[in-house]
């Protein structure tokens, strides 16, 4: 167990955290989520003591360990994978190399020999003879080669250190772990093994991710930080964001009966309560689920950015075909014979090497031309795109939001533009700051902004969930659902695949692969796919 009492944190005269006392117990696993800036790395940090609050204090059973995953990729440059996974257990590893510095000496005294024993018991106690292979056991569910395990770190590529870094923080069966980003630059085949490993995790987790899928299947709490407080809720992120979109929506009807307002709430906890991710936490959620009130759910102070695109007109029948289409770049044959129709309504994930799929969007929209091959649109036809790099759109750094914005739309009113941008939540002051200053978020937000104003029937979307926070995924995972045109898009979001698209193309050396089934279903029959 961890808990907090009375913390509060204070940077520059704003209050982060006020008076949270919250308490994280064992057998849970606790996803921490709160808007941008709400300060949920800080707060992990702060678990972890990396960070000193203001004020209160953090308690942990001292016979416990805590873990917290590090992002430094560089930190163990000098080191072996193997002792780095297992550096993660500190204890261990000091006994480690105490015990190899002990019987590296040359003159053996009977001293040495009272410690060596000692040293014997804690080694067994702290099961050492098991660590070399417990930790081959974790790289190799995350994917780390075999031939890797006795190389250094800085032999090892980003996102391959990034998984080291992880079996590290797993490693030695923490007490209490903590996971901020743990599915950042990890292939769907990690992101599942890491599922299954904290699935049968019996001790405390706290993790913080924009990944709605993997918290949904991870978490049966979630710890939300709004008002500057913590408030506990059973159950994943579906239900706490149902559950605060419904509690948002019977504050709203305050006309409406409590005993209809008491049956929805009854109706809405069975649903959930019959789809509990975890099999083996069924009849406790379920439990925890009937002893919610009206009371207990409140509406959350979160807002969501309004997506929504609208087609000026509906597309033909003949949307897109694409024939023979063959692209080499830099000597690499990226695009080998691709040949694919698309049609009105499909809406297509692009699965494969990214490289690859960006290059194919590129032709599309007619920024590169392909070697050979063709594909045409349909008369009907008109697209809007979004670029994995946006920086192009963003070269003239001294524009205001609301200047930005003018140049894609044909009403040139301020009044207009800034009523736009207000739904993608640059209101006030903020729809006057310069484009120069903006998060990689915020631009994201100005490049979705830009295409509803386009009215296209066909959207081209290369990683639009990248640099977003779990609001405003939700928001164009919403909005995409929606739409009633043509959507070809690529991203990494589990849940935002599988809930929009219809249809599955894979890119492959060899052209490319239509496959008729779920998203779910793709990952289950490719489980070595780059997605």
């Amino acid at each position: 167990m961890i808990s907090t009492t009375d913390l509060n944190l204070s940077f520059g005269g704003r209050r982060l955290f006020e008076n949270v006392n919250v308490r994280f117990v064992a057998g849970n696993c606790y996803g921490l989520i709160g808007a941008n800036g709400a300060g949920k790395s800080t707060f992990l940090k702060i678990l972890a003591g990396l960070e000193t609050p203001s004020s209160g204090t953090v308690s942990i059973n001292p016979d416990e360990r805590l873990s917290y995953l590090r992002q430094d990729q560089f930190a163990f440059d000098e080191y072996p994978v193997l002792k780095t996974v297992i550096m993660g257990q500190p204890k261990l590893n000091d006994l480690i190399e105490e015990r190899e510095a002990l019987y590296a000496k040359g003159d053996f005294s009977d001293a040495d020999g009272d410690r060596a024993a000692d040293l014997e018991m804690e080694f067994g106690d702290l099961n050492g003879w098991e660590a070399e292979a417990n930790a081959a056991v974790l790289l190799s569910g995350l994917g780390i080669e075999t031939s890797l395990h006795t190389k250094k770190m800085s032999e090892l590529k980003g996102a391959e250190k990034v998984k080291v870094l992880l079996a590290q923080a797993l490693f030695g069966s923490p007490d209490v772990l903590l996971l901020d980003e743990p599915t950042n630059h990890l292939d769907s085949a990690a992101i599942r093994w890491l599922e299954e490993f904290l699935y049968d995790f019996e001790k405390t987790v706290i993790v913080v991710s924009h990944d709605r899928h993997f918290l949904n299947k991870v978490c049966t709490h979630m710890a939300d930080i709004d008002y500057g407080r913590i408030t506990l809720y059973s159950g994943n992120y579906d239900f706490w964001y149902e559950s605060s979109q419904l509690a948002l929506r019977l504050q709203q009807e305050k006309t409406r009966k409590t005993e209809d307002k008491a049956r929805e709430l009854k109706e809405f906890i069975a649903r959930f309560s019959a789809n509990a991710s975890k099999s083996k936490q069924a009849t406790s959620r379920k439990k925890m689920l009937e002893k919610l009130t009206l009371e207990d759910i409140k509406p959350s102070s979160r807002q969501y950015p309004f997506v929504g695109f609208k087609p000026e007109r509906e597309a033909g029948d003949q949307l897109l075909k694409v024939a023979d289409l063959c692209k080499t770049v830099e000597g690499k044959e990226l695009l080998n014979n691709v040949n694919f129709t698309a049609k009105k309504g499909d809406k297509i994930v692009f699965v494969g090497d990214e490289l690859a799929i960006s290059l194919l969007f590129r032709i599309l929209m007619g920024e590169v031309k392909a070697d050979r091959g063709e594909h045409h649109w349909g008369i009907t036809t008109s697209q809007a795109y979004f670029p994995k790099d946006n920086a192009s759109y963003f070269a003239n750094s001294d524009l205001n939001l609301v200047d930005w914005l003018r140049q894609f739309s044909t009403e040139q009113s301020e009044t207009f533009i800034r009523g736009f941008l207000g739904r993608m939540l640059f209101s006030g002051e903020e729809s006057l700051k310069k484009v120069k200053v903006l998060s990689g978020g915020e631009r994201v937000r100005c490049m979705l902004a830009r295409m509803m104003l386009t009215n296209a029937n066909v959207l081209i979307l290369d990683g639009p969930t990248n640099h977003l926070d779990l609001e405003s995924i939700t928001a164009v995972n919403n909005g995409l659902i929606r739409f009633p045109g043509t959507v070809l898009f690529t991203s990494h979001d589990h849940q935002f695949n599988q809930t929009v698209m219809n249809r599955i193309i894979e890119i492959t050396p060899k052209g490319a692969t239509d496959l008729e089934m779920t998203y779910d279903e793709y990952l289950v029959s490719h489980p070595n796919a780059k997605v």
